[in-house]
C-alpha cells in the first residue's frame, strides 16, 4: 500500500498509515466499542483513584502517592494512543502525520519508563511497611516520595529523548504503512530502509536497564517481604501482609510481562503482526484494570471512594 506522493530516498513521509487490523474489517466495529468502552471506564477509574488519594484526608500516605502518579500514568497512557485509535476506525484514511507520530510515540515511551520506576518505588513502600514497620514513617517521608517520583520522570523523559533524537533521523525511503495501532519506536526502527544496529542496541541497552533493573528491585524487595510474611505467627497477620501485596504484584505482572516480550527479544525475531496487539494490550487494558485491582482489593481504596461517592451525592442535592 503505497500513497502517490511518496517521499524520496531519505525523506520522511508526510503522514503514516496504520494498518490496525484493516485486514480484518470484519473486527473493526467490535474493537471500536470495546476501545471506546475501555477507554471511559479507564479514564473514570483512574481519575476517581486520583481524586480520593489527594482529596481524602486517610490516604495520605507514601504507597497514596505513588499510586495517584501511577493513575495519572495510566491516564495519559490512554490517551496518548486510544483516541486515534479510535479515529482511524472510524474513518478509511486510517494516517497520523510525521510530527503526530513522533509525539506519540516520545510521550509513550516517556510514560512506559516512568511507570516501571514508579512500580519500583510501590514495591519499595511495601518492603518498609512490611519488614521495618516501627522506622516506616522515618525512611518513607514524603520528601523522599517526592524525590523518588522526580526521578521517574525525569529519567524516563531522558530515555525517550535519546529513543526520539536517535529515531527522528532514521529515512524510510518512501516507506508509510506501520503494522501497527500507533507509533512506537519498535515499529519504527522496523519500518526504516537504513542500517539500524545504532537504533536496535541502544533500544535493547536502554529498555534492558529501565526494565530489568527494577524489576529485579521489584523481586529482591518482594523476597525480603516474602521472608518476613513467613515469620508471622498468626495467619490473619500473614493474610493481611499478603493482603497488601497482591494488587501491586497483580499490577507489576500486568505490565512487565508484555513489556519484556515486547522489547526484550532479539530485532530479528520481533514479528509486528504479535507486536501490535501486545501493544494494545498494555496500552489499554493494562491502565483499565489498575483501579480495579487497586479498588476491588483495598479496603482503604474502596472506602474512601465511598466516602467521594457520598460527598458527591449531598453536593448534588442541595
Amino acid at each position: 500500500m503505497r500513497s502517490d506522493n511518496q517521499s524520496s530516498l531519505g525523506d520522511s513521509p508526510k503522514d503514516f498509515i496504520l494498518l490496525g487490523i484493516s485486514d480484518r474489517p470484519w473486527l473493526e466495529l467490535p474493537l471500536f466499542v470495546v476501545l471506546l468502552l475501555s477507554y471511559i471506564l479507564a479514564m473514570l477509574g483512574n481519575i476517581s483513584i486520583i481524586l480520593v488519594s489527594w482529596l481524602d484526608p486517610q490516604l495520605q500516605s507514601p504507597m497514596y502517592i505513588f499510586l495517584s502518579h501511577l493513575s495519572f500514568l495510566d491516564l495519559c497512557y490512554t490517551t496518548t494512543t486510544v483516541p486515534q485509535m479510535l479515529v482511524n476506525m472510524g474513518s478509511s484514511q486510517k494516517t497520523i502525520s510525521y510530527c503526530g507520530c513522533t509525539v506519540q510515540y516520545a510521550i509513550f515511551h516517556w510514560l512506559g519508563c516512568t511507570e516501571c520506576i514508579v512500580l519500583a518505588a510501590m514495591a519499595l513502600d511495601r518492603y518498609v511497611a512490611i519488614c521495618e514497620p516501627l522506622r516506616y514513617a522515618i525512611i518513607m517521608h514524603r520528601s523522599l516520595c517526592q524525590r523518588l517520583v522526580a526521578v521517574a520522570w525525569l529519567s524516563g523523559f531522558g530515555n525517550s529523548l535519546v529513543q526520539v533524537v536517535l529515531t527522528v533521523q532514521l529515512p524510510f525511503c518512501g516507506r508509510q504503512v506501520l503494522n501497527n495501532f500507533f507509533c512506537e519506536v519498535p515499529a519504527m526502527i522496523k519500518l526504516s530502509c537504513a542500517d539500524t544496529v545504532v537504533n536496535d542496541a541502544t533500544l535493547a541497552v536502554l529498555v534492558a536497564f529501565f526494565v530489568l533493573v527494577p524489576l529485579a528491585l521489584i523481586l529482591l524487595s518482594y523476597g525480603f517481604i516474602a521472608r518476613a510474611v513467613f515469620r508471622i505467627q498468626s495467619s490473619r497477620g500473614r493474610h493481611k501482609a499478603f493482603g497488601t501485596c497482591s494488587s501491586h504484584l497483580l499490577v507489576v505482572s500486568l505490565f512487565y510481562l508484555p513489556a519484556i516480550y515486547m522489547y526484550l527479544q532479539p530485532p530479528s525475531s520481533y514479528s509486528q503482526e504479535q507486536g501490535k496487539f501486545i501493544s494494545l494490550f498494555y496500552s489499554i487494558i493494562t491502565p483499565t484494570l489498575n483501579p480495579f485491582i487497586y479498588t476491588l482489593r483495598n479496603k482503604d481504596v474502596k472506602g474512601a471512594l465511598k466516602r467521594f461517592l457520598a460527598r458527591i451525592g449531598r453536593l448534588c442535592g442541595r
